[in-house]
């Protein structure tokens, strides 16, 4: 893995904070995603009586109100490239990530991690920058 362009550190920070939150989001967009499908939203403002002017089709209204939700977007393209960045990394890299970032209570050190992956605990930390630049670069952020 290369690092290609330096990204700016409050990105790098927003990334490490996504990769903290992974599976917090995955929550989210289900979430999301149920109250989307399963509520019921009252589009037609036809008050007073006759018919409605919307066309009748609630699946292509729910497609349409997935595909908008702004909110649903943005969690899906950061869960979307964390999951394609880590489905790409080596095993020792994933396993850093998992120790590192999914690992909940943290209780580990740089120093720990890396005894658990046999490498310096700078290794470890360039391994770390290597995985948030990828996801940075996967997101088109800088």
């Amino acid at each position: 893995m290369t690092t290609a362009v330096k990204i700016k550190k409050a990105t790098f920070k927003h990334i490490e904070s996504e990769l903290y939150s992974y599976k917090d989001t995955l929550n989210e967009i289900e979430e999301l995603r149920k109250n989307i499908m399963f509520c019921k939203e009252n589009d037609d403002e036809n008050i007073g009586g006759g018919r409605s002017s919307f066309l009748s089709d609630p699946t292509g209204r729910l497609g349409t109100r997935l595909a908008t939700h702004k909110k649903l977007g943005q969690l899906e393209e950061i869960a979307n490239a964390i999951q394609k960045v880590y489905t790409g990394l080596p095993e020792d890299y994933q396993k850093l990530v998992r120790l590192k970032y999914w690992t909940k209570p943290q209780t580990l050190t740089w120093e720990g991690i890396a005894d658990k992956l046999f490498i310096g605990s700078r290794q470890a930390m360039r391994w770390r920058d290597e995985i948030v630049y990828a996801v940075a670069e996967v997101l088109g952020w800088r």
